[in-house]
């Protein structure tokens, strides 16, 4: 009898070591913040839009951006030297490990990257960067409520206009 009493015991710490197991790595997937808690990033970058998070881009494409700045997607967004090479450190130390490479080339923009089209492209209406509150995929705040400080979760998804 004591046997069995024990061996019920045990099933039953680890039917709930393996749950709990299971709600932590949830909660720490849906609670993942990415990184963009860089001062001078946020300060250059955020002033015209929303501070990436790195880790979309692979550091060969982070380099690819900063080197472009002058031209940066037809505005001029040069930086001192010595804050260019910081920010760029920042970007490349916190960069994707996945090649976001098109033909050989460094892509430059988030919006075309694989994981981006799978997550957009596949799972939302056609028209959705043409909706007014939205205007461009880079808006990434239109549908992202907590997109300034590298929270793209779930819980702070809001699609304007629904998801239709």
């Amino acid at each position: 009898m004591n046997a069995i009493r024990n061996a019920l015991r045990l099933i039953a710490i680890y039917v709930i070591a393996a749950a709990s197991l299971a709600h932590g790595l949830t909660a720490r997937a849906e609670g993942h913040r990415w990184r963009v808690d860089d001062p001078a990033y946020r300060q250059e970058c955020g002033s015209c839009h929303v501070p990436y998070p790195p880790a979309l881009l692979s550091a060969a494409s982070w380099r690819a951006v900063m080197a472009g700045l002058p031209k940066h997607f037809g505005t001029d967004a040069s930086l001192e030297p010595a804050q260019a090479t910081a920010i760029g450190a920042f970007l490349e130390r916190h960069a994707g490990r996945r090649e976001t490479a098109a033909a050989g080339q460094p892509l430059l923009r988030i919006t075309e990257t694989r994981a981006f089209l799978k997550e957009h492209r596949e799972e939302l209406p056609a028209d959705i960067a043409r909706r007014p509150e939205v205007k461009s995929f880079a808006n990434c705040g239109a549908c992202h409520t907590g997109a300034d400080r590298g929270d793209y979760g779930e819980r702070g998804l809001r699609v304007p206009g629904g998801r239709r």
